[in-house]
């Protein structure tokens, strides 16, 4: 510690005194002055340091540094001569030019405090969150609000990186961009969101030393809005707030009228204020009910309700909020979701899809639409012979979906990497067929290629050939193609040298081979050799539970096709689909969505039956009934009476089964499944259910 002897108390040495007594490293040993009653002396006293009239009492070998502060040069000369060659001696101008540097610098920072205090109040007074980073992200500053909206304790996150606090924040983005960013909306993990302007810090060089966020709480706005007595007094600053929102938000008064929107709305909805300002809420409803009103009526919030707006049936989700001023509703406020960009990119998704089915084997089992246990069966099966390389068989009506199971089968296989072949048997000529199938040497026939030609079994060498309309095969092609199951070669048409191939045949009819076989147009031993696993795909009457999600599952394909957005059908389309029985199938039922689309206009997103065209639909009993009709029985709404007809023909199957409900739904075509919901729906369980 240094030993320190001051000369002179005047207005100097006591505010030397005053400095130098703060410090940690300083000892003031005493203060000499001629006047008794100097500031200094008495300060010095009241300190506890020696005092004295004659400054040379104090001189001692321990003192490090002499303050002259009296001025008087012969005072500063003598001390100096006297006092020992190892003490520092400050004369009285030094001295007092340190003293008005501290006494400036005390001034300074006592400035720097109150600057920074009232600083620190506004910045926590504020009701908006504010966040500060350096040029590396890492939060300098927090205020009360933000700390407070995003839930952290302000003194931990100082410090910290900012994605660590805000996983979602952008300010790095501004810190690379420099660029400001005005009023984005951001999530954050607690499930608020915020409307927030962030904007780079550059100083006067233009070099960036930082970021700040400015933040607000946007689902204050409902709150406050349920707060305020008198809407019209606060409608430029609601203006100013949900004029900042992208989200689309409106708001009416207790009769349902609007009173104020954002352009977001018109954005969304294609409704200008002229539209809606004054209108009833039911105004910019394209389908569905307005929450406005239901709001209205219930006095109770609703959330995420699903409905069109606007001339452009804009796809949308909707959240209503009341406005309830000291008990007394004032209107509501709803705030408006556009969900149809997610439709947008759903239907993208499935045209990529679409796209990628263009490959050579488009289809796998998911597009194997059907749960009734007819076409469950059938898919099981084929799944097992997928595992195996034996011939198949597939065995159905026209428009069944053979192919769909063939493209399914050569995907669910080890040889989904190599080539899938299609071939329809009935489409080319004999000799066409077999130069296609077997290939053909240079000059085995006019118009050969130089070279000669590979055949298709060449190409699907190490992959899969799908044999369609295998019945309509002529005679000597049936016997190649045997010799090919056989001997795993074929010898090219004008060729004797004989290629081996290695190919899973799958081969599909919708003749009766056994038929065939026995009137001879189909070689008994390729019979054979073909139904090694046959696999039976049932027609589309024999599972009608099947047609809804069929239908839906064409819709989409035929949206895509057609370029519409319809979504679905109503219930009466699908119980008018029902009473069909299909004889063309899946074929026959894509060809009438695809005909009732074309019937329907834009804005209809939905199937009726007046869209469908008209099917032939066949009854038992129908003469029967007309007879009846015609002979004076009530005509009722004809939904009415195809449920007593249907209800009537289910009870006439039981009694002909005896009760044994398995029989029934086999014999009616049915799922056991759908006849107990039939029978519930009729009144019909208590008395077959014993």
């Amino acid at each position: 510690m240094k030993k320190v002897l001051i000369v002179g108390a005047g207005k100097g040495g006591t505010a030397l005194l005053q400095i130098l007594q703060k410090a940690t490293i300083i000892q003031v040993v005493a203060v000499a002055d001629i006047n008794e009653q100097a500031p200094g002396i008495q300060l010095a006293q009241k300190m506890g340091i020696p005092t004295g009239t004659d400054w040379r009492a104090f001189l001692t070998e321990g003192i490090d540094l002499i303050i002259e502060t009296t001025g008087e040069k012969h005072v500063f000369e003598e001390i100096r001569k006297r006092s020992d060659p190892h003490t520092v001696v400050v004369p009285g101008m030094v001295a007092r030019m340190i003293a008005e540097l501290i006494e400036e610098k005390e001034a300074l920072i006592a400035k720097l405090k109150s600057e920074t205090t009232r600083r620190d109040l506004i910045f926590n007074a504020t009701h908006d969150g504010m966040i500060v980073v350096d040029e590396f992200a890492y939060i300098t500053d927090i205020n009360d609000s933000a700390a407070e909206m995003i839930e952290v304790d302000k003194t931990k996150a100082i410090g910290k990186h900012i994605l660590e606090v805000i996983p979602t924040s952008r300010l790095p983005r501004v810190l690379k961009t420099k660029q400001t960013e005005f009023h984005q909306e951001l999530k954050l993990d607690n499930g608020r969101k915020i409307i927030t302007t962030r904007v780079p810090m550059v100083d006067e060089s233009g070099k960036l030393f930082g970021a700040l966020a400015v933040f607000k709480d946007v689902t204050e706005f409902v709150r406050l809005a349920e707060e305020i007595t008198n809407l019209k007094e606060i409608r430029m600053m609601l203006e100013a707030i949900i004029h900042s929102s992208e989200e689309a938000i409106s708001v009416v008064d207790e009769h349902g009228n609007g009173i104020l929107i954002n352009p977001a709305y018109t954005r969304i909805t294609g409704l200008t204020e002229e539209e809606v300002i004054g209108k009833p809420a039911t105004a910019d409803i394209a389908e569905g009910e307005s929450m406005h009103m239901q709001v209205l009526k219930t006095r109770r919030p609703v959330r995420g309700v699903r409905m069109k707006v606007g001339p452009k049936n804009r796809d949308v989700v909707v959240n209503v909020a009341p406005i309830i001023v000291d008990g007394v509703l004032k209107g509501s406020v709803g705030v408006i979701h556009d969900v149809s960009e997610i439709q947008r990119l759903t239907n993208e998704l499935n045209r990529a899809r679409q796209i990628i089915r263009t490959l050579e084997a488009k289809y796998s089992f998911a597009d194997i639409i059907g749960t009734s246990e007819e076409m469950t069966v059938a898919i099981e099966q084929a799944k097992l012979a997928a595992k195996t390389p034996v011939t198949i068989l597939l065995r159905g009506e026209s428009g069944t979906g053979k192919e769909l199971f063939a493209h399914a089968i050569h995907n669910a296989s080890d040889r989904k990497y190599n080539k899938f072949v299609r071939v329809n048997c009935a489409a080319l000529s004999e000799t066409l067929l077999e130069s296609e199938l077997f290939g053909y040497e240079e000059g085995a026939f006019s118009g050969a290629k130089r070279g000669g030609k590979r055949g298709l079994f060449e190409e699907a060498n190490n992959g899969s050939i799908f044999l369609d309309e295998i019945g309509e095969l002529s005679a000597n092609t049936q016997a190649k193609l045997l010799r090919v199951l056989q001997e795993r070669e074929i010898v090219r048409v004008g060729g004797t040298k004989p290629i081996p191939i290695n190919v899973r045949v799958i081969a599909a009819t919708n003749v009766n081979l056994e038929k065939a076989i026995s009137e001879g147009t189909f070689r008994e031993d390729l019979y054979y050799r073909l139904n090694r696993m046959p696999i039976y795909i049932p027609p589309l009457r024999a599972r009608k539970q099947d047609i809804p999600a069929l239908c839906h599952h064409l819709i989409q394909k035929l949206n895509q096709d057609y370029g519409r957005n319809v979504e679905g059908l109503t219930e009466e389309a699908i119980h008018y689909l029902l009473s069909y029985d299909w004889p063309g199938n899946v074929r026959e039922l894509e060809n009438v969505l695809g005909r009732a689309m074309i019937f329907m206009k834009f804005h209809e997103v939905l199937i009726d039956v007046k869209h469908i065209p008209p099917l032939k639909i066949p009854h038992a009993e129908h003469d029967r009934h007309e007879d009846s009709l015609l002979n004076g029985e009530e005509i009722r709404p004809l939904d009415e009476m195809m449920e007593q007809y249907e209800a009537h023909l289910i009870e006439r199957a039981l009694q002909k089964h005896h009760g044994n409900k398995t029989a029934t739904a086999k014999a009616l075509g049915i799922s056991i499944r759908n006849l107990y919901y039939k029978l519930e729906k009729y009144g019909l369980a208590k008395k077959y259910m014993q």
